[in-house]
């Protein structure tokens, strides 16, 4: 009997995770890989004794990951191990107020009572829908297809509607938070989970509210070795369930024929497969694999997401006053979404995001040091003058910082690395370096991602952040989750 034979084109965290799902459901899975290692986004490496993670730093929905260990029937503990945080992040306003967001409920809402006067009733309110939301709603959206009928057509899709109210579609995110918070900190506090796929809380929808029930209500992980352990045990457990790596090896061109996919172009050879998942960004596949322009120009209609200036240095002391995740914020939000999508530019009074896991485990700096990993939001490549935005950004950072934490942070930075919207579209593939593919900045966007599967070539199917249900490591783990279903459903023949 002829084993299935499926190809995925990318090993980014969705790419590992569908080829697990496909090996234990008995395809000959090989994965196609244009860089010389795993993980895509979700990367590392080292710098005169720092480690730094390259990526995605947020850990949330651990279960994600248990899941695909439970399905491959290994145990997980055996290749990734994580422990639980217990304050989410610390927040640092430009007026001096500092805020510790705890993932214990209560514990939080004494601390916006105490720092910025919430009545406490009013965030265990707002965190309690948060989580109906994301039962009632989260659990269609993010599991399903929301490009096939019967999604629609089932009970529980109806029942989900019930949940959803008038301000989580028709209001943005920012008045969402206006009427839940008295204060501007707090507001600007839950605004800030918009960015969590690249969007603006002033034009996405309150639907993204929905968002911080992971973080808080759910918790907030730090996975043992840095985020590139998630890419490590993926990576490993693929190939104990016999998953085929190619490393150094770009796919040209996608094979289909009589509206059937047939494989894949590499090295000018032809490879056969009966099944296709493309876990690269979905425009780039269309538009170079495909060589479907309209389709391609299509995707294009819809707003790109925002991208990141990072700077990864190691610091030649210790701060005690920061953890794993800080935010130093802007003082006018507002302005600065502004300047992301209208402008296409960086404000020069930016958001800033320091991530140090040093801070929970010894090895990753030298003793006494710390690695951070800074980042500020950033415009995705419209042709902008990448040097001289780089150049100011750098000195803006330096200068909030060291301001709000009162001390001079420039003699301390020992070295440096710098990722930007072109290095990141050269190293994953990602259209313009838009970390999410498609903003979420209007209120339909979520119907208008690309779907997981191609309307017109049978058996060619779409995984990863610029597909639904969206970016980030929980979304590219569903959306390895709902292909493999689609898969499945379509049940697919090998070609003899």
């Amino acid at each position: 009997m002829h084993t299935p034979t499926a190809i995925i084109i990318g090993s980014g965290v969705a790419g590992l995770a569908m080829s697990v799902r496909l090996a234990v459901k008995g395809y000959r899975v090989s994965v196609y890989e244009t860089n010389s290692y795993p993980g895509g986004k979700l990367s590392a490496f080292k710098q005169d004794g720092f480690h730094f993670d390259a990526g995605p730093s947020l850990f949330t929905e651990p279960e994600n990951i248990e899941a695909l260990f439970t399905l491959a029937g290994e145990r997980m503990e055996e290749y990734f191990q994580y422990e639980n945080v217990p304050v989410a992040c610390n927040y640092f306003f430009d007026n001096g107020k500092r805020v510790q967001a705890f993932t214990d409920k209560e514990a939080l809402q004494q601390e916006l009572a105490d720092k910025l006067g919430e009545n406490p009733e009013q965030v265990s309110r707002y965190l309690s829908d948060a989580q109906n939301l994301y039962q009632q709603v989260g659990s269609v959206f993010l599991d399903h297809s929301l490009h096939k009928s019967s999604t629609w057509l089932h009970k529980r899709t109806l029942t989900a509607f019930k949940a959803v109210k008038w301000p989580h579609v028709f209001g943005t995110l920012d008045s969402y938070n206006r009427k839940g918070f008295r204060s501007e900190e707090a507001t600007q506090l839950f605004n800030r989970y918009a960015t969590y796929n690249g969007s603006n809380p002033y034009s996405a929808p309150g639907m993204l509210s929905l968002i911080p029930h992971l973080e808080l209500n759910k918790g907030t992980y730090y996975p043992k070795g840095g985020m590139i352990s998630i890419t490590n045990a993926l990576y490993q457990l693929a190939l104990k369930k016999g998953v085929e790596f190619h490393f150094d090896q770009p796919v040209q061109r996608i094979i289909h024929h009589e509206g059937k996919v047939r494989g894949v172009v590499v090295n000018n050879n032809n490879c056969f497969a009966d099944i296709v998942v493309s876990n690269a960004d979905v425009y780039f596949t269309y538009k170079n694999l495909l060589q479907h322009q309209p389709k391609a120009k299509r995707l294009l209609r819809q707003e790109r997401s925002s991208s990141a200036v990072i700077f990864y240095w190691g610091m030649g002391d210790n701060f005690p006053e920061l953890g794993l995740h800080n935010i130093f914020f802007s003082k006018n939000y507002k302005d600065e979404f502004q300047y992301l999508f209208d402008k296409k530019e960086m404000i020069n009074d930016p958001t800033v995001y320091i991530n140090i896991t040093s801070k929970l485990e010894d090895g990753l700096a030298p003793k006494g040091n710390e690695n951070w990993f800074v980042m500020v939001n950033a415009p995705a490549n419209y042709g902008q003058n990448w040097e001289a935005l780089i150049q100011q950004c750098r000195v803006n950072a330096i200068e909030k910082i060291s301001r709000i934490l009162g001390r001079d942070i420039t003699p301390l930075i020992r070295n440096e690395s710098v990722l930007d919207p072109i290095t990141i579209e050269s190293k994953t593939g990602s259209y313009m370096g838009s970390l999410y593919g498609t903003s979420s900045n209007s209120k339909l966007a979520a119907f208008f991602r690309a779907p997981n599967f191609s309307n017109y070539i049978r058996g060619l199917y779409f995984c990863g952040g610029t597909v639904h249900p969206g970016g980030g490591i929980p979304l590219c783990l569903h959306s390895a989750k709902i292909t493999a279903e689609l898969i499945a459903k379509d049940n697919i023949q090998p070609s003899h």
